[in-house]
């Protein structure tokens, strides 16, 4: 399939422009960077967005159907369109793990917790680093460094809530509802992983098991099998006699 076969192609380069786009916005944002270096920046940004749009289109026309394609990857579509939602790019860098995955094969299975770390740990400091674009200037604001916004994300993405600090704007209110999603998605994958982990076990142990009986019962057999045809050779030494 002509799809399957451009996001072989491409998951590898928008995983290396996420990373770029990820060192561009995160110097931006806590810098606070001005002048030309602001321009510079802004302007790495503007491609790596540039080349997120192509591979929309692209993945679009060679989707079949298209239409059933573009309803189920509505969300790809607002963080292109989005301004606000760009930050979410970032979480290309997931799918980089899936690839990874796929190229090592049996070497990461049942790596369940490196994935939910890296996974966690992407998405806190890209929420951080988004509210505190959405926070720092806006009047009342509490989030106003980015150790602030790092922790407001921790304690958000946990659900726990401390209260301390809180977003003041619709932006960063939105990114603080999505995040909260994310904590409660993560601890499904990983009780998840655990149930399937531990049923796996059970089974294996249960496959073991039959093997060791059925091991046993052929060799019981082969006793009976021995004692039958010692007691016959001997009834028959009894006849002879």
């Amino acid at each position: 399939m002509r799809q399957n076969r451009w996001a072989q192609l491409a998951d590898w380069p928008l995983a290396v422009a996420s990373v770029v786009f990820l060192a561009a916005y995160a110097w931006s944002v806590i810098g606070r960077t001005h002048g030309q270096l602001n321009t510079a920046l802004q302007t790495v940004m503007q491609i790596v967005w540039v080349l997120f749009v192509i591979d929309y289109v692209v993945r679009l026309i060679l989707a079949k159907p298209r239409w059933r394609w573009f309803f189920r990857h509505i969300p790809d579509l607002l963080i292109v369109a989005l301004p606000f939602l760009r930050p979410l790019r970032l979480l290309r860098l997931i799918a980089l793990i899936g690839v990874l995955q796929r190229v090592a094969g049996n070497a990461l299975r049942g790596r369940v917790a490196i994935y939910v770390v890296v996974t966690a740990s992407l998405v806190v400091f890209t929420a951080a680093l988004a509210e505190l674009n959405a926070e720092q200037y806006a009047v009342g604001a509490r989030i106003t460094s980015f150790g602030d916004a790092l922790w407001w994300a921790i304690v958000t993405i946990t659900t726990v809530g401390y209260g301390d600090f809180v977003p003041v704007t619709e932006i960063g209110r939105l990114i603080a509802v999505g995040l909260m999603i994310s904590g409660i998605a993560l601890l499904g994958v990983v009780t998840a992983t655990l149930a399937s982990w531990f049923v796996e076990r059970v089974n294996d142990k249960g496959t073991a098991d039959q093997a060791v009986t059925r091991q046993h019962i052929a060799e019981l057999s082969d006793q009976i099998s021995a004692l039958r045809a010692e007691i016959a050779e001997r009834d028959s030494r009894k006849t002879f006699d």
